[in-house]
């Protein structure tokens, strides 16, 4: 009987250590947040691409759009159709951080990931859009075109300075405009590419561009 007993015990036991090892997650349990994988702190230091109205030098042009240091910024309000400033080079995991400046009127998108630096298109880049009078509003302005609407109420840009800040790591794309978390999605078909700043109508103002990799 002592030794049944002992056993019994020795198997509670048991059975206390795993349920301790599953509730701090030893044997791999999802993080809290449903599972998103976590973003790290950048690797490197920040590297500026637009301040003020210098930096044009950093982006190859696409498009004909009047970008000018103008206003302490790069500028454009023209063009025969959609134009972009386009990084020279290709980023994979990174957090862009943008303070623009769009008229109420104004089409425009920060592009990741295209995989073309001479042909950008909201298919084969992702377009975080700042477009308030979008015809879907669902993929207005916060919004990931194609792949994250933005819940209401829908937020604006227009007539005003706004920060996005944008992170793309591994197949999570999360969005802010000004301090508030517009999307957050995971998507994996575009691994890598380069960066377009849109003009398309309207005003834009490009005042601080800067960007870290992760």
């Amino acid at each position: 009987m002592a030794k049944v007993l002992a056993q019994f015990a020795g198997n509670l036991f048991s059975l206390r250590v795993f349920l301790v090892l599953i509730s701090v997650g030893i044997y791999g349990c999802a993080p809290e947040g449903g599972g998103e994988m976590e973003i790290p702190e950048p690797t490197g230091g920040w590297v500026t691409l637009i301040d003020g109205t210098d930096g044009l030098e950093n982006f190859d042009m696409v498009g004909d759009a009047n970008w000018a240091g103008e206003f302490s910024s790069i500028r454009a309000t023209e063009g025969t159709g959609a134009s972009w400033l386009v990084t020279k080079e290709a980023y994979r995991d990174f957090v862009i951080r943008v303070e623009f400046w769009a008229s109420d009127d104004a089409n425009s998108g920060i592009y990741l990931r295209c995989q073309n630096p001479e042909r950008i298109t909201d298919r084969d880049c992702y377009e975080a859009n700042i477009y308030d009078q979008r015809p879907d509003s669902s993929y207005g302005t916060g919004g990931i075109v194609h792949r994250s609407a933005v819940s209401e109420p829908i937020p604006t840009a227009g007539d005003k300075w706004n920060v996005y800040k944008i992170t793309a790591y591994g197949d999570r794309l999360k969005v802010e405009l000004n301090n508030e978390v517009t999307a957050d999605v995971t998507d994996s078909e575009l691994s890598e590419g380069v960066i377009g700043l849109q003009w398309a109508a309207g005003e834009l103002r490009f005042r601080k561009v800067e960007i870290a990799t992760l």
